[in-house]
């Protein structure tokens, strides 16, 4: 049976499904991914360890990270790092390939120390995808579980050097992720100058292009940033202030529709006319006696 805390549900282990100890006296172990989840139905239930941190390596197949309660779908090769102490629990596809690496706490702030001021990337949980790096980390996490397994001269030595080159790794991903969420989005700034030339222009009725040009960006990323932010395209966000404008006219003025019509810089009543019935489903007329 596992260890159990009195306080918490939360099974603490020492290597998922053993009751034993730490089964060598390194202060790693590795193993793949299907060695250990398939003899739990590809799925490890939610638990921690308490003296232990783990590096998990999705290499294929799809996996499912409860993290602290921060669930993450990866469906391409990444790195999910869990500290001491965390509560976490994984599902696994049946065609999953990767490693598990396991870290007893001493190698755990040994590896730390060594990244000195650089990003507490051991104790803090973090998913990171190896991206292009994916041969890099395969040859490095293959060379780990081959000296793991492997009696030889100078084995822990040669281990820890490896799991410092991984540890770097890690930091450097983790520093660049920190960068880029602290990084403003830029989106905002674009569309809060489209705003600002939209109240200014929008009765000339400018292409989305000129709009793009005069922002130095091109129409397809305006048109992103749109939708991303508004959920609407920019042409949808013009045709939306003017009618806007039409609606405040057709409410507060007495101004006819061919006056309102001309003021908006329609070139005919007819135009206008149709215009907002095709946004709105009414007439300018009928919206007005509705009002």
């Amino acid at each position: 049976m596992p260890m159990r805390s009195r306080k918490l549900s939360i099974p603490v282990f020492k290597l998922y499904g053993e009751a034993h100890a730490w089964p060598t006296l390194d202060l790693v172990h590795c193993e793949s991914i299907p060695q250990r989840s398939q003899l739990h139905g590809w799925e490890i239930h939610r638990h921690r360890h308490a003296d232990l941190g783990q590096l998990l390596y999705v290499q294929h197949g799809t996996a499912t990270m409860d993290v602290e309660g921060l669930v993450t779908k990866i469906g391409t090769p990444t790195i999910q790092v869990v500290p001491p102490m965390c509560v976490h629990g994984f599902q696994f596809s049946q065609d999953i390939e990767g490693y598990v690496i396991t870290l007893a706490v001493p190698l755990v702030e040994w590896l730390q120390e060594n990244l000195g001021g650089y990003h507490p990337a051991l104790h803090r949980a973090g998913c990171y995808p190896v991206g292009n790096d994916k041969s890099f980390i395969d040859t490095l996490c293959n060379a780990i579980d081959r000296e793991y397994v492997t009696p030889a001269p100078a084995r822990e030595p040669l281990l820890r050097s490896l799991l410092s080159v991984l540890a770097v790794w890690l930091s450097r991903q983790a520093l660049r992720q920190r960068a880029a969420e602290e990084r403003p989005d830029r989106g905002h700034a674009y569309l809060s100058a489209f705003s600002r030339l939209v109240e200014a222009h929008y009765r000339e009725h400018l292409p989305v292009s000129l709009y793009a040009t005069r922002l130095k960006i091109t129409t397809v990323r305006l048109n992103s940033i749109c939708r991303r932010l508004l959920g609407q395209s920019a042409l949808e966000v013009l045709h939306q202030r003017l009618l806007l404008e039409a609606k405040r006219n057709l409410v507060y003025t007495a101004l006819s529709v061919a006056q309102i019509a001309d003021l908006l810089g329609f070139s005919e009543a007819a135009y206008f006319t149709r215009f907002f019935k095709r946004l709105t489903g009414t007439t300018p007329k009928e919206f007005r006696r509705a009002e």
